[in-house]
């Protein structure tokens, strides 16, 4: 069921693009100057990933952003006609139309949001939602229109959001998940926080403590990522700063999440875990560590709360987002983290799964010296049910 319904998407993500050559894979990667580089660039290039293309590793079209964008995450709304643009600086979110070519972005107006960071979308193509670490708040969002419909911002009676970074939904239960990371001006004041939201009215109903060190231990849980189709439902959540894997599990009889460790990343040297993806299958679980820089394979075909580590494949500072051929062949790790020294390598790694090893590394936006963000599939090639 699932292989068909990816495949569905894929046909129908086709009639979105141009004719498309068979020897080439697309992807869009924003990228940023250096710091201290001038003139500052900002822009998203599209990429082609393909090892087999002659065109491996070109910039196929570059769309500049603003300098001052400061430009972080790319999420696609579930249909995959809009792809959604999170900004750390100036415009905090901006969009992208996959229907119309050439892509233009449009800068969408959320003045209640500072320092945006993660998305999620609702099943029926109605809502979504929007973490901004700046301002303390979570935004909802018309997905048809981009209006902001709500701003969920805990008072002082309620659990506190605070430098909300990660966000999960799990519509079956109705709960949003978010975590609270660190202060975005200098990454101080770490969290040790997940707070648990009902998704349908905005209401803060409880936050949970994700660390065993004692209060306050700035464990800074930055995502936190929900099971596809787990029964009951599961949500895994990594700490930034303390480098462990936990996770959430729904206790149905209570409707709460019981939250444990999972794994401890310093066991197999390791540090800065950032963000956790899924095969089509849903039975390997990958997570990237910024510091030394890998990804991480895990097998969860038996147990989903208790993770099987298998390997871990060296990448390069900072290892951020990853993105898969739709054959699941190669992974595409993105290299670099918020410009941080010893993470930002700015080279994206091509690892072949069935080796398990890396076997390319494009260099394009690193030799022109800029730093890439994020990574993402043109919807073509696109298949993450999760992001």
């Amino acid at each position: 069921m699932i292989k068909k319904t990816i495949t569905r998407t894929l046909c129908s993500a086709l009639l979105l693009l141009p004719v498309i050559s068979s020897a080439e894979m697309l992807s869009m990667v924003n990228y940023e100057s250096k710091p201290g580089q001038l003139p500052r660039k900002e822009g998203i290039a599209i990429l082609d990933v393909d090892p087999q293309s002659p065109q491996f590793g070109k910039i196929v079209q570059d769309l500049p952003l603003p300098p001052s964008t400061v430009a972080h995450h790319i999420f696609y709304n579930k249909d995959v006609s809009k792809a959604y643009i999170t900004a750390l600086g100036q415009g905090a979110l901006r969009v992208i139309d996959m229907k119309k070519t050439p892509y233009e972005i449009q800068l969408l107006n959320v003045p209640q949001c500072e320092v945006a960071e993660d998305m999620a979308f609702t099943s029926d193509k109605k809502t979504w939602y929007l973490t901004c670490m700046g301002s303390s708040n979570v935004i909802v969002g018309d997905a048809h229109t981009d209006k902001v419909k709500q701003v969920i911002a805990a008072n002082e009676k309620e659990t506190f959001i605070r430098y909300p970074h990660g966000i999960g939904l799990n519509e079956d239960v109705d709960r949003l998940m978010v975590t609270s990371t660190v202060r975005a001006s200098d990454l101080g004041d770490a969290g040790e926080t997940v707070t648990v939201i009902e998704a349908t009215t905005g209401k803060v109903l409880s936050t949970h403590k994700v660390s065993d060190k004692p209060s306050p231990s700035g464990s800074a849980p930055v995502e936190a990522v929900f099971m596809p189709h787990s029964t009951p439902p599961l949500a895994y959540v990594n700490t930034m700063f303390e480098g462990k894997l936990w996770t959430a599990t729904w206790h149905t009889s209570q409707h709460h999440f019981e939250f444990k460790p999972a794994f401890d990343f310093s066991s197999i040297k390791q540090g800065v875990p950032l963000e956790i993806y899924f095969n089509q299958e849903h039975d390997k679980l990958f997570v990237t560590t910024a510091n030394p820089g890998a990804l991480n394979i895990f097998d969860i075909s038996q147990s989903t709360s208790k993770p099987v580590f298998l390997k871990s494949i060296p990448t390069a500072g900072g290892a951020h987002h990853v993105v898969f051929s739709p054959d699941e062949k190669y992974a595409f790790v993105q290299n670099s983290f918020l410009n941080l020294p010893d993470m930002d390598d700015g080279s994206i790694s091509v690892i072949d799964l069935q080796k398990m090893e890396k076997i390319h590394s494009i260099d394009t936006l690193k030799a022109l010296g800029f730093k890439p963000n994020c990574i993402l599939m043109l919807p073509p090639w696109h298949t993450d049910d999760v992001h």
